[in-house]
């Protein structure tokens, strides 16, 4: 097949697979409650609101009670990485229970560990919390986006992910729109913030496990290690994207409170601009990749991260304020919104029993540069922020330009533009 497998292969044990199977074609009997398609989406709401919790927190609660700098900070996020980088090993826990129980499971890890960490406001207890709750999201992001490409068709996926991503937004909005209400108004701690936004994430996830039964997904998932040379293209930009995307999460936040003084409720407040944005302009988004495929939306990104990566440097050269820092962020928290297109050409260019497997292999990847690169940029940001930047603005050039690579209407044979062209070439020698 032209790549590396290592084998797994075994079906999960009969005890971890209590419920019998429902294949998915026979979901549509079910009331609507208790359909694939309702899951994913309350996955899709229950995540966020531990996750974006503890996104909204972290830097006032580790600069305030820890007394963090950008170098705890680049470890902390060092740390929180590392189970994104082992994601692979979703592949030998699927040997065990079934994909849906697996993210449900971990789903329930991440919505614990957010409650509590307020209880450990050490360093060592920061990092042992947030490796918790990152083997929880990582491990429920890999199978989240294994199950939404195997129990979405292919026709619809564009705009079904889009529409999983506004009900995302919508409970990060919910999230965010509490703290702003409450934050100031009662005096709130986060130690009562973590236990209430973790806890939430928690309840679903076990409502999940008690109320769905288990979806047999149409093509069966082979359960090993693979790399496939027809997928080099989608391993790159998944690591571009990663790297990339590691200043975004790690410093923009991180500098909107560092050098503009923002307040828990200010970070807030501007958290759930981006969200309400995304609540509208997601499902946009689907339709456009539908409308004009994968490569046009990927470049469209690429594009504008450079351009606003490069304005985030400008804040310091030129001494721009508040406001043009703002809008900075919002736009930059939409552009990579526009990465779901990324999913979708996997999934058009994919052997179907090789998307969990590739999900696994693709976070990895992704994670590669995360472990190491928030620890050596928060060296570089004591030294010059500017420089952490403008280093981002060459990883969207890269990006850019592999992106000019994915055809128009790429497929399963036609992975890359080089793929046509090497096929032209032979059939000319014939």
């Amino acid at each position: 097949m032209g790549g590396l497998v290592f084998s797994l292969d075994d079906r999960p044990p009969k005890a971890l697979c209590m419920k019998q199977p429902i294949p998915i074609a026979q979901a549509a009997e079910f009331a609507l409650w208790r359909r694939p398609v309702f899951l994913l989406f309350l996955m899709a709401f229950a995540m966020p609101i531990a996750f974006n919790t503890w996104s909204a927190l972290l830097n006032n609660f580790v600069i305030e009670v820890a007394g963090f700098t950008g170098v705890e900070i680049g470890w902390l996020h060092t740390v929180r990485e590392i189970p994104g980088f082992l994601a692979v090993g979703v592949i030998a826990l699927m040997m065990l229970m079934r994909e849906q129980i697996l993210g449900l499971v971990a789903l329930l890890l991440l919505g614990v560990a957010t409650a509590l960490t307020a209880y450990f406001p050490s360093f060592g207890g920061i990092l042992t919390l947030t490796m918790l709750s990152s083997i929880g999201f990582h491990y429920y992001e890999t199978v989240n986006q294994s199950l939404q490409l195997q129990w979405i068709d292919k026709a619809r996926a564009p705009q079904v992910i889009g529409w999983l991503m506004a009900a995302g937004s919508a409970a990060s909005l919910l999230a965010y729109g509490v703290l702003v209400l409450t934050w100031k108004a009662f005096d709130l701690s986060y130690t009562l913030v973590y236990m209430v936004g973790g806890g939430v994430t928690a309840v679903i996830a076990i409502y999940a496990l008690i109320a769905f039964p288990q979806f047999e997904s149409p093509n069966p998932q082979l359960k090993k290690f693979i790399l496939r040379r027809r997928y080099w293209l989608y391993y790159a930009l998944q690591f571009m994207a990663g790297a990339r995307r590691q200043i975004f999460v790690v410093f923009a936040a991180f500098m909107m409170v560092e050098k503009f003084g923002f307040d828990v409720h200010q970070v807030t407040s501007l958290f759930m601009i981006n969200f309400v944005i995304n609540m509208i302009v997601a499902p946009l988004m689907g339709r456009l990749v539908s409308a004009r495929g994968e490569r046009f939306v990927l470049l469209l990104e690429y594009a504008g991260l450079i351009i606003v990566f490069l304005a985030y440097g400008g804040l310091y050269w030129l001494g721009w304020g508040v406001v043009v820092a703002s809008v900075l962020y919002v736009v930059d928290h939409m552009l990579f919104g526009l990465a779901f297109a990324l999913k979708t050409y996997f999934q058009k260019i994919a052997d179907p029993q090789d998307i969990a497997p590739t999900a696994a292999v693709a976070f990895t990847i992704n994670h590669i540069a995360a472990v190491f690169l928030p620890a050596a940029l928060g060296y570089l940001w004591i030294v010059s922020p500017s420089g952490v930047f403008i280093l981002a603005a060459a990883m969207a050039c890269v990006s850019f330009g592999l992106g000019l690579l994915i055809p128009r209407h790429p497929e399963k044979g036609y992975e890359t533009i080089l793929t046509g062209r090497v096929r032209r070439t032979i059939k000319s020698r014939l």
